[in-house]
């Protein structure tokens, strides 16, 4: 079974890699950005689109407002960047926004910022493959027929490669995300010399089509609040910003510097490719609604169940390439890759955040085990099996997973934030160098700016979007917050159990005595070495115990056992209900009743077999009776194996395997030959 599951294995994932291998998986920037970047540089594929469907409520009227909404989300995303990088340099152990967040503020905002991070991620996933799904059906239709299968596919590939290692799946995505950014900044630029040199009129599909406003009118307090919404919105674009300063631990050397470079290079990026498709938008007239079907009107008629509303960049790449242009193609294509690669930043945030909260007790500790691969394989499962349920419940659906986005971001920013003034304030009281000194203060005014800004925009989202499903990312939090609290102190609770005590204890204190039983069926090679081994522990008293099922069977044992003159009692407990755990359970617990301060020892002899099926066959009585006692205080328990022949089979198979070398698992290359030696050329 080893090799049958090692096979696919290691052609899946590939070779095992050493511990000491771990340095050679640290990223360069030029890996870094797409592997951490990705969500970020993604989203402006789908965060445009939410802001013009938020407007719609209003009409097309409402539409005017959408370059001063892109405007404070640039404001915001330099802010929130700038802050970050603070926190690279200050954090670069990989901690991010709960490191900062726990040291500073405490540990209750530590875990509130975690369950923020952990829903956060696995929204991430959701939110870019069902918006992944979405771009590509708008050329392979039999994608968006299929949108959940589809969109589970795909997190089951995703997880495949995330499990080869960051690296390598790395390198993976840095293709695509490269492509999608160059095809952006080609449409914006395409688009921008037609519009303004050429004086050409570029059209999206929808330009012709009106919108039936939902809301008429709106004015005063209502058209604020919906202008508020359309932000909190739009601010979908700073999702990921925070998973860079999670994986300071991934970049090469130096740490802070590089994730510090890449925060800013994705920050000039993202604002950049989100402000070119907001005025694009505008300029080609594309008409978005949340209810297409009935708010969508063609000649005054509405488009019917059957319309298929195409994403925003979509239309705009469609109205500056033109319909069906190899161009139009490489960015419909590019944008469907790089949104399923952008839940990437998931994969790497959520496994290492895992792993630092499972060290501090908050999570199962197995969630701090690196895999074949030096990736945390347990946590990229864990994420992948969350996201592909959020996927299955609400439909792949990316405007109503959208909905439960962004309040995790914006309550780790803000904590975030306030935990680095506290930070510097601290570190303020102790310097005295003058040039530190300024530093600081720079960075605690950058950090105090960031801080009001997102939690001022966290209400923002709290107030527009609660009604809207933001409750449903909150409910999580609260539950990720409750079973975190329960694990540490089961784990607390556990670490009190066992410590040991400085002084004599009881658990340190010799027992007064050993007594020692082999359970016994039948007379057999089995039984004669445990009774051998038993024998070997030289214990107070020994005894070998059977219990009486078949009166028969019974009988013979005592007359072998008298024939063979093994000088070794044997006692016989009655089971008239033909139970064999109860019986030896309750005779052991009378020992110790009796005798408090005695130890009692259970020698269980077992068989060793080499099959699978056979496992079935035997040892089930002994695995029942070994979990009962475990029960018992006082009471250690002892498997005798005696190794069958198939076994031994199983451990010849066991050595070809060793030998054997699954596809991928030895890196092969050309074997160094040494030189001979040269002949000594002296002169003479």
């Amino acid at each position: 079974m080893s090799k049958l599951t090692d096979v696919p294995k290691r052609i899946l994932i590939g070779r095992a890699l050493r511990s000491d291998r771990l340095g050679e998986t640290l990223l360069p920037k030029r890996i870094a950005l797409p592997v951490f970047a990705s969500d970020p540089l993604s989203s402006v594929a789908y965060a445009p689109g939410e802001v013009l469907l938020v407007l719609s409520i209003a009409g097309v009227s409402a539409y005017q407002y959408s370059p001063w909404i892109a405007l404070a989300v640039v404001v915001l995303m330099f802010t929130v960047v700038a802050s970050y990088r603070q926190n690279v340099h200050a954090y670069p152990s990989g901690g991010g926004d709960y490191e900062v967040a726990n040291t500073n503020l405490g540990p209750r905002a530590g875990l509130t910022v975690a369950s923020a991070l952990l829903v956060d991620y696995v929204l991430t996933v959701a939110v870019s493959i069902s918006s992944g799904v979405e771009n590509l059906g708008s050329a392979v239709h039999f994608v968006i027929e299929h949108k959940v299968l589809s969109a589970i596919v795909m997190i089951l590939l995703l997880t495949l490669m995330n499990l080869r290692g960051v690296k390598e799946s790395g390198k993976l995505f840095a293709i695509p995300t490269y492509v999608f950014v160059a095809a952006v900044f080609v449409m914006i630029g395409w688009g921008a010399w037609k519009g303004i040199v050429l004086g050409e009129t570029m059209s999206a599909p929808t330009a012709d089509y009106e919108i039936e406003p939902e809301q008429k009118g709106l004015a005063g307090f209502a058209m604020v609040f919906l202008l508020l919404r359309a932000f909190s919105s739009g601010c979908a674009a700073l999702t990921g910003v925070e998973a860079i300063s999670n994986g300071v631990p991934a970049f090469r050397k130096p740490k802070s510097k590089n994730a510090a470079s890449t925060l800013a290079l994705m920050g000039g990026l993202a604002v950049t490719m989100f402000c070119g498709i907001i005025g694009l938008a505008m300029a080609t007239d594309v008409r978005m609604a949340e209810n297409p079907a009935v708010d969508l009107l063609d000649n005054g008629v509405p488009v019917g169940p059957e319309y298929v509303q195409d994403p925003v960049i979509s239309q705009v790449g469609e109205a500056v390439f033109g319909n069906g242009s190899i161009l139009f193609i490489l960015l419909a294509t590019a944008t469907a890759l790089v949104l399923f690669l952008a839940a990437n930043t998931a994969y790497n945030g959520f496994p290492l955040l895992g792993s630092i909260l499972a060290q501090d007790r908050y999570l199962p500790r197995q969630l701090h085990t690196r895999g074949d691969r030096l990736a945390f394989s347990n946590g990229i499962v864990l994420l992948a099996g969350a996201a592909i349920l959020l996927v299955w419940i609400y439909d792949a659906d990316s405007t109503k997973l959208i909905q439960l986005y962004i309040v995790g971001v914006f309550v780790s920013f803000t904590l975030s934030q306030i935990g680095m003034v506290r930070h510097w304030n601290r570190h303020l009281k102790t310097e005295r160098d003058l040039a530190a000194r300024r530093r600081m203060h720079r960075s605690r005014a950058i950090n105090t700016f960031g801080a009001f800004f997102t939690g001022m925009v966290l209400v923002v989202v709290l107030a527009t979007k609660f009604t809207h499903g933001a409750w449903v990312a909150l409910l999580g939090m609260v539950i990720f917050y409750g079973t975190m609290t329960a694990i540490r102190k089961h784990y607390d609770r556990v670490s009190a159990e066992i410590a040991a005590a400085e002084g004599p204890s009881d658990d340190s204190v010799r027992p007064s005595r050993v007594h020692s039983i082999v359970l016994v069926s039948k007379v057999h090679k089995p039984t004669l070495r445990a009774l051998a081994f038993a024998k070997l522990t030289r214990s107070d008293t020994l005894e070998a115990v059977s219990i009486s099922v078949d009166p028969a069977e019974t009988k013979a044992l005592r007359e072998e056992w008298d024939r063979r003159g093994i000088n070794v009692p044997l006692k016989i407990l009655d089971s008239p209900y033909r139970e064999i755990t109860r019986p030896v359970v309750e005779y052991v617990k009378g020992l110790r009743s009796e005798n408090p301060r005695d130890a009692v020892s259970v020698y269980i002899p077992e068989y060793v077999v080499g099959r699978w099926w056979e496992h079935l066959l035997h040892n089930q009585s002994a695995l029942r009776l070994k979990g009962r006692l475990l029960f018992t205080p006082g009471v250690m328990v002892t498997s005798v194996p005696y190794q069958l022949e198939s076994s031994e089979l199983a451990k010849r198979r066991a050595k070809k395997r060793q030998d054997w070398n699954a596809p991928g698992s030895v890196r092969r290359g050309p074997v160094d030959t040494p030189r001979p030696p040269k002949a000594p050329t002296g002169k003479g």
